[in-house]
């Protein structure tokens, strides 16, 4: 049974007084005209007084890079380690934990190993500081990717490197003091021919874990060289590896993080983990498109969360979450459907350039001084998605200083040739 959403229960926006004058583009991307738009205030998002305890939250965050850095295709990532380590304290400061060093944070898209490795550091040492949550990712991309091309499916060898690079960042990240997410890994997905080297590789790793993991399954939208993850494309024999593997590590596995942008899959995987005998095991969502429903639940069970779009949506995730811990499940469901579209902009295909708008809307709230990433890739979306982002967003309340969105979308504007 999914629960129900009560649009009445959704927050009521208040207009701001700031107007901004946004262009409409058609198909092809040509201006159409343009619309005066009055943007709202900032939702009624409240910061909690007590812990959150219904849900376990994670949002995904990514890393601001400084302006003046090199900043393209193959440099080295150059981080602004104050605008970042500021956005995870907002996030921290409103009850989530943060999941950093993921793919939101530009694994394997900018973020090179040795920027990730200070990265877990800082991140780890920062939540320490505060007493909040942080779980990092631990893959394999500190392998030479041109080596990694040249390996042939099931040679030993290759799977050995594979495992013994997973070991490192495993001990990198519990040596920061934080908890592991064990992502997948482009390397494995490139030399294992079958379930069974899947399950060899992963017993590796396990086996170094020193408390219960996260472990990661990507789909193909967020990565394709994930293609045939757990040894086949069949997603009902991938996910009878992916459950076997669990049972054989259940004491080793917090939970498990599901990114395929299928809500009938994970419900069942859901009520799969639940039936198992022995510890419990969470499942994380990680479906950018349908979370409202998933977290929300029905009558037997919700999931937990790891989500990038919260790194975009904290404030209204946690006002979300604060409903449901006070039992009011109606109006928590409501505040995240009232998100949902700006979710399913964020994370449209090509879905890998989600980032581009996690960062844009950090922009637009003054959270980093330009709009920027690592890697160049704030190049991945167009001028209209963008400027559609800025709509859904101020239709949700979550341009959170009017003022400052007004001059900084006015700034895009003219800077990209839209006359005004």
């Amino acid at each position: 049974m999914t629960a129900p959403t009560d649009t009445r229960l959704a927050p009521d926006l208040t207009p701001s007084g700031v107007t901004v004058r946004l262009p409409r583009f058609d198909d092809a991307g040509r201006a159409t005209g343009t619309e005066v738009r009055e943007l709202n205030a900032p939702g009624p998002w409240q910061a909690p007084s007590a812990p959150l305890t219904s849900r376990v939250a994670f949002a995904a965050a990514h890393v601001v890079p400084h302006v003046g850095a090199e900043n393209v295709p193959g440099a080295p990532a150059l981080v602004d380690w104050d605008a970042t380590l500021a956005y995870r304290h907002r996030i921290w400061s409103h009850g989530l934990g943060v999941a950093d060093a993921m793919d939101t944070a530009q694994r394997g898209m900018g973020l090179d190993w040795a920027a990730t490795q200070e990265l877990v550091r800082r991140s780890s040492a920062e939540a320490a500081s505060v007493g909040a949550r942080v779980a990092c990712g631990a893959g394999t991309d500190q392998l030479d990717a041109a080596v990694v091309a040249g390996w042939e499916p099931g040679d030993p060898a290759a799977l050995a490197a594979v495992a013994d690079a997973y070991r490192e960042q495993v001990h990198a990240v519990q040596d920061a003091g934080a908890q592991v997410i064990v992502m997948a890994s482009r390397a494995l997905a490139k030399v294992a021919r079958s379930a069974e080297d899947y399950a060899r590789v992963y017993d590796a790793v396990l086996a170094e874990a020193e408390k219960p993991v996260v472990l990661h399954w990507l789909g193909t939208m967020f990565d394709p060289a994930l293609a045939g993850y757990w040894g086949s494309d069949d997603v009902t024999s991938a996910t009878a590896t992916f459950l076997d593997l669990v049972k054989a590590h259940q004491d080793r596995v917090d939970g498990v993080k599901v990114s395929l942008l299928d809500a009938q899959h994970e419900i069942g995987l859901r009520r799969s983990l639940a039936a198992l005998d022995g510890s419990p095991v969470r499942l994380y969502t990680g479906d950018d498109f349908n979370y409202p429903e998933l977290i929300a639940g029905d009558d037997q069970g919700h999931s937990d969360a790891l989500l990038g779009i919260f790194a975009a949506i904290y404030p209204a995730a946690s006002t979300a979450l604060q409903a449901f811990d006070a039992g009011d499940g109606g109006r928590g469901h409501a505040i995240l459907a009232s998100t949902e579209r700006l979710g399913r902009h964020i994370f449209a295909a090509p879905t890998y350039y989600y980032k581009t708008g996690v960062a844009f809307l950090s922009w637009l709230n003054g959270f980093q001084p330009g709009f920027q990433l690592v890697g160049g890739l704030h190049s991945g979306r167009s001028l209209a998605h963008l400027v559609e982002l800025a709509r859904l967003a101020d239709g949700c309340g979550m341009l959170l200083d009017p003022a400052l969105a007004a001059q900084r979308l006015d700034a895009l504007l003219t800077t990209n040739g839209v006359a005004r």
